[in-house]
């Protein structure tokens, strides 16, 4: 644990350190972000301020980690292969989308059913990575919320796994639209992780999972409001996807609908906008989805809505590591 928490420190001054030269390259570089204009006038002004901050947080998780595996775990660390890889895989998706909302047709980034297949791609390999047991981590088990003895399900694992990453990478996404919001979030869930990791003895997951906390604590002193950087489709599907690998990789995958509680209610809360919209030919549930929008449409100030959503994941990422620990 002294480990896992020393890298979290050392990620979180390495961040500190490479985040102002690298916002000043995106600057300079004129890779400032374009807002829908579908989305709260409040927002319009955020046009132009950098985007794609979330890479800077992938280098640096990955780079320490590579480092620490070489040094430390060798060959009993190689389980930490898989959410790097996807860590890397996702973040690549991520950065090609951010560049395509700069310079693409309208500025409107892939196009969706490309992204999804791209990332169901990556998850769809993942998920036989996790399965596999010759070649892979023979995860064939989860765990029920609030009870020690794992359930196997066999190869109904891939499916599961599809799913959670799919739905974490998409959930996080949505939910990355105002400042600070994802990077509190998901700070916490990866916290929430590690410590579920630190009681199964899994060393490795417990020290991937502080590094990318400290990275993210970081990088949330550049994105605090008024941000001057935005994660971007690079860091939000990556953060997103390999949540959901390290969560079955624990065989705690169920967890996220506690620990990732806020993401849960984002995704949600679009698709019952869609379903409500269609069925009532044009009306909506919510003033204005995902459901950070809807409190801001209420009055709630951006900086309101933000770190209220963060005292809420704070509380359901307490609970989901109680589960886990029961």
């Amino acid at each position: 644990m002294a480990t896992a928490l020393s890298m979290a420190a050392m990620a979180f001054l390495i961040t500190i350190v490479l985040g102002y030269p690298y916002l000043n390259y995106l600057r300079r570089a004129g890779l400032g972000k374009r807002i829908r204009s579908d989305g709260p006038s409040s927002h319009i002004d955020k046009t132009g301020t950098p985007t794609m901050g979330g890479l800077l947080v992938s280098v640096v998780v990955l780079a320490l980690t590579v480092c620490l595996t070489l040094i430390l775990y060798r060959e009993s660390g190689r389980s930490i292969l898989l959410p790097m890889v996807v860590m890397a895989l996702t973040t690549l998706l991520g950065w090609y989308d951010d560049r395509m909302t700069l310079v693409g047709r309208k500025g409107e980034g892939m196009r969706a059913r490309t992204k999804f297949a791209l990332l169901g791609g990556i998850a769809l390999a993942a998920s036989f990575v996790l399965w596999d047991r010759p070649n892979g981590l023979g995860i064939d088990f989860v765990y029920l919320p609030g009870i020690k003895k794992p359930f196997e399900i066999g190869i109904w694992v891939i499916p599961l796994s599809l799913l959670a990453v799919m739905g974490s990478a998409h959930a996080v996404n949505l939910t990355d639209g105002l400042d600070s919001l994802a990077g509190h979030t998901a700070a916490v869930a990866y916290a929430a992780y590690g410590i579920i990791a630190a009681q199964y003895g899994q060393i490795y997951l417990v020290t991937f999972c502080f590094t990318v906390t400290g990275a993210l604590l970081a990088f949330l002193w550049f994105n605090a409001h008024p941000a001057e950087v935005f994660m971007g489709d690079t860091g939000s599907l990556a953060l997103g996807a390999t949540l959901a690998i390290v969560a079955m990789m624990l065989g705690q995958v169920l967890l996220l609908l506690f620990i990732g509680f806020v993401f849960v209610a984002e995704a949600v809360s679009v698709m019952l906008q869609v379903v409500f919209f269609k069925l009532t030919g044009g009306r909506r549930l919510f003033r204005m989805a995902p459901l950070h929008h809807h409190f801001e449409m209420m009055g709630w100030s951006e900086t309101q809505v933000a770190q209220r959503f963060w005292l809420i994941s704070m509380v359901s990422g307490l609970l989901g590591v109680a589960l886990a620990l029961v």
